[in-house]
């Protein structure tokens, strides 16, 4: 069972909870603070499919951040966590973790509690860098990454290396991680191949079919005879589903 909602106090932030199963998480370009049996966990940036089992928890709930929001309200950088789920506790002393996980667990909801978590942290921190935004805005309006760099004011090195911080990989990698997640969700709409290539931006059909198993590990044919969805620690998300 998978639910999410989107958050009230985190501007951009997802919450959600899964019981049991296990599916594949699929890379989308956000990090995740998760709340599995107790324990606080961080989920960094995917690169590729992962098992939604990686978390070993009866339930897990989290809250899914913005592109590039996570940095800043965990004081490290993203390319640090690219690919890896890791206790709290790695990142910050053990004291405010144990303060913050009675925190989370005094909520009834621990998803009220991840974002209790999150909002304190954001008025700690102040707000995420918003040359984050702006370049995940640009991405998704199709951009490419020399034009981003110059309405930056950066030479596409700098841009790489800003993009290393706030979402873990360059900005090319990012693009077609975005790219992918709005092919996968029209492929959920039923669209033809064909379509959807088009649609998103690839170059044909054949071009689409190499990112999903590049970026999915797995066909589209795979992915649309699937069960429901994958994305972060859930086997059931919005807008994608499990691959076999």
């Amino acid at each position: 069972m998978y639910e999410e909602t989107p958050s009230a106090g985190v501007p951009g932030a997802v919450l959600w909870r899964v019981e049991g199963g296990a599916g594949v998480v699929l890379p989308d370009g956000c990090m995740d603070l998760l709340w599995a049996d107790g324990r606080l966990l961080v989920a960094g940036p995917d690169t590729g499919p992962h098992p939604g089992g990686e978390v070993h928890a009866g339930a897990v709930a989290g809250i899914r951040l913005a592109p590039g929001a996570a940095p800043a309200l965990l004081g490290v950088p993203a390319h640090v966590l690219r690919d890896r789920r890791v206790g709290l506790a790695d990142l910050w002393p053990a004291r405010e973790v144990r303060r913050l996980t009675a925190l989370v667990a005094a909520y009834g909801d621990p998803r009220a509690g991840l974002e209790a978590l999150a909002r304190t942290r954001a008025a700690e921190t102040g707000p995420a860098d918003p040359f984050a935004a702006e370049v995940v805005a640009r991405l998704r309006a199709g951009q490419p990454v020399a034009e981003i760099a110059g309405a930056a004011g950066l030479g596409e090195r700098q841009l790489h290396r800003r993009s290393l911080h706030s979402f873990g990989y360059g900005p090319r990698t990012l693009g077609r991680i975005l790219r992918l997640r709005r092919a996968l969700a029209l492929v959920d709409r039923g669209l033809p191949y064909a379509e959807v290539a088009y649609a998103a931006g690839y170059a044909d059909q054949a071009h689409l079919a190499r990112e999903v198993r590049a970026l999915a590990g797995t066909t589209l044919t795979a992915y649309s005879g699937g069960a429901a969805g994958a994305k972060r620690e859930t086997p059931q998300p919005s807008g994608s589903r499990t691959t076999a």
